[in-house]
């Protein structure tokens, strides 16, 4: 068993391992990367160059292109594929609720809508388990002590609260204590340069949550969307949506999760990738 520690916890190998850390995220963010290339690109020529069609469509067809290319190149597999695109449904549904409902909008021209939301959009959640997907062969990610049934069932509840929240009261902060006691004792394990590392599971979904705040930011900038208070000129999105964040990666999680628990065979050396056993931990020495 290769022993096992907490992230930076020898400081002389801090440096390097934030390096390699990083490199491997940015492999792990191709397709989230892709997705700001495109909206950086297109923010920068529509409206300054005239174009046969509207941005958001491009957006679509580019999106559409890279996904593909994925796919070919085998950077994900069809199973993948498969979760990925559920998760660009259940996105593409809470936009088009939201929209609806004046939480934001889509300022820019795009003709391929669904209830004035621009199908591209749901890339962006796509995105979001394609890196978990990364994640998964990567870092060679596995998972101990997932309670299935408590964690699925609270990953449904906290996206139906995006919806019920408008008209009953928001439990957003009841679901989320419900994660911690869900989530209590659950480990990620994962490697870097060599070396095999853990966190609470827990911890690990606020990290992502944190990184998808910054990333809204970016999308908001970019002109992907506005929330009513930015229509006047850019701001930075509250903090609030942090905690948002990390209760809707759940759901995306839980569906990636359900695909890795069976391909231990497939990746790494042969256990399951998400048990409801906890993985032993041997101290580094």
């Amino acid at each position: 068993m290769i022993p096992e520690r907490r992230p930076l916890t020898r400081l002389r190998l801090v440096p390097l391992r934030l390096a390699q850390f990083t490199l491997i995220q940015l492999a792990c963010c191709a397709f989230p990367i892709a997705v700001f290339v495109g909206l950086a690109a297109t923010a920068l020529i529509w409206g300054r160059v005239p174009m046969p069609i509207a941005r958001y469509d491009a957006l679509l067809v580019y999106v559409l292109a890279v996904q593909l290319a994925f796919v070919a190149l085998r950077l994900e597999t069809w199973r993948e594929l498969g979760v990925i695109c559920a998760f660009h449904a259940v996105g593409l549904a809470l936009e088009v609720f939201k929209v609806s409902v004046g939480s934001w909008s889509y300022p820019d021209a795009g003709v391929v809508r669904l209830g004035g939301v621009p199908v591209f959009s749901g890339f962006m959640y796509a995105s979001v388990g394609s890196y978990i997907c990364q994640a998964f062969r990567r870092f060679d990610l596995s998972v101990g002590g997932f309670r299935w049934l408590p964690v699925s069932l609270l990953a449904v509840a906290a996206y139906a609260n995006f919806f019920t929240h408008h008209v009953l009261p928001d439990l957003r902060w009841i679901i989320a204590l419900g994660f911690v006691v869900a989530l209590w004792g659950s480990t990620v394990h994962f490697t870097v340069g060599g070396e095999r590392y853990w966190m609470p599971t827990a911890q690990a979904f606020v990290l992502i949550g944190a990184v998808l705040w910054v990333a809204e930011n970016a999308a908001t900038y970019l002109g992907a969307w506005s929330y009513p208070d930015q229509q006047e000129g850019w701001h930075m999105v509250h903090v609030g949506k942090l905690g948002s964040w990390a209760l809707l990666i759940t759901l995306s999680f839980v569906l990636v999760a359900a695909v890795k628990a069976g391909e231990g065979t497939v990746y790494g050396d042969g256990a399951p990738r998400v048990s409801r056993a906890r993985v032993p931990r041997r101290a580094a020495t």
